[in-house]
C-alpha cells in the first residue's frame, strides 16, 4: 500500500503543500477539486507538473460538493459538476474522485430513490470514460452503503473508506466495515477518532489516538486485496503538519509490522 496526504491538510497554499508531502516521504497527494471543475488543459498540465516534478502523483481528487445528492431540484448542477470533476482525474491520472453523496436510508424511501437516480447516473458516466466516484463511508453503517451499490447497476461508483467516520458516527468496527465494503474499495482516508456519547458527536484524534484498531484494520484491508493509498486526512489541531509527518511514520511502522508491502 502506498501513503498519501490530502493536500489541503496542512493549510498551506497547494505548491508547499506538495513540497511538504514530498518531504515526509508521501508518495501521492489528494486535492480538492470543487472550485476546479472548468481547469483548462493547460492548467491542468500545470499542477500535474508541480506534483510530478516532485516525485509524487495524485492519488484522488476531491469532488464533495457539499450537499449530496437528496435534492432533485439541485441534481442535475451537482451531477455535471461532478462529471467535469471527473473529468478532471482522467487529465490528473487518478481516475479516482471522492465525494459525498447524503445519508443512505436504511429503508426504501422516495430520498433513497432520488440519490439511486442520481448515482446511478453518476456510476454509468465513470463506466463510460474508465473512472471511479468514490463515496466516502461514514453517514450510514457498511451494509447499508454496500446494499445500495449493489442495487446500481454500474461499476462507476465505489467507495472511499475511511474507517474513522465509520467509527465516530456510526458506531462500526474498521476491520470489519472493510469486509463488507471490500470488493468496492479504491481509495481510502487515514483518520482517527472517537464518537463522543451515543451517537452525540465525535472528536478526530491523532492516529493511533482514537477507536480505529490500526493493526486490525490494516490486514483486514490487505485482506480484500486493496493495495492502493492510504491517504492521510488531518482536519483539526493546532499543528497538522506534525500531526501529518506522525500519521505518516505510524502507517509505515504498520505496515512493517504486519508484512504488508
Amino acid at each position: 500500500m502506498k501513503i498519501g496526504v490530502m493536500v489541503e491538510s496542512f493549510r498551506r497554499d497547494f505548491k508547499e503543500g506538495v513540497r511538504i508531502a514530498a518531504d515526509l516521504g508521501a508518495q501521492g497527494i489528494q486535492k480538492y477539486a470543487t472550485d476546479d471543475y472548468n481547469m483548462t488543459d493547460a492548467q491542468a498540465r500545470e499542477l500535474l507538473d508541480i506534483v510530478t516534478g516532485h516525485g509524487l502523483v495524485f492519488s484522488a481528487l476531491c469532488g464533495d460538493f457539499g450537499h449530496g445528492f437528496t435534492d432533485p431540484d439541485r441534481n442535475p448542477e451537482l451531477i455535471d459538476k461532478s462529471k467535469r470533476v471527473l473529468d478532471l482525474s482522467k487529465k490528473l491520472g487518478c481516475s479516482i474522485v471522492t465525494t459525498h453523496i447524503g445519508v443512505v436510508p436504511e429503508d426504501e424511501c422516495k430520498t433513497k430513490e432520488i440519490m439511486r437516480a442520481a448515482c446511478r447516473e453518476l456510476a454509468e458516466y465513470g463506466d463510460s470514460i474508465g473512472a471511479t466516484f468514490a463515496v466516502e463511508t461514514g453517514p450510514e453503517k457498511a451494509v447499508v452503503l454496500r446494499d445500495f451499490l449493489d442495487s446500481l447497476g454500474a461499476q462507476g461508483v465505489r467507495v472511499n473508506f475511511d474507517p474513522a467516520n465509520l467509527v465516530m458516527c456510526v458506531g462500526d468496527i474498521a476491520s470489519e466495515a472493510v469486509k463488507v465494503l471490500g470488493k468496492y474499495i479504491v481509495h481510502t482516508h487515514a483518520k482517527d477518532g472517537v464518537m463522543v456519547g451515543n451517537c452525540e458527536g465525535w472528536e478526530e484524534l491523532p492516529l493511533g489516538s482514537g477507536n480505529v484498531n490500526f493493526d486490525e484494520y490494516l490486514p483486514a484491508l490487505a485482506s480484500t486485496g486493496f493495495n492502493g493509498f492510504l491517504t492521510i486526512e488531518r482536519e483539526v489541531g493546532g499543528n497538522p503538519e506534525a500531526d501529518v509527518r506522525m500519521a505518516a511514520d505510524f502507517l509505515r511502522e504498520k505496515l512493517a509490522a504486519h508484512g504488508i508491502k
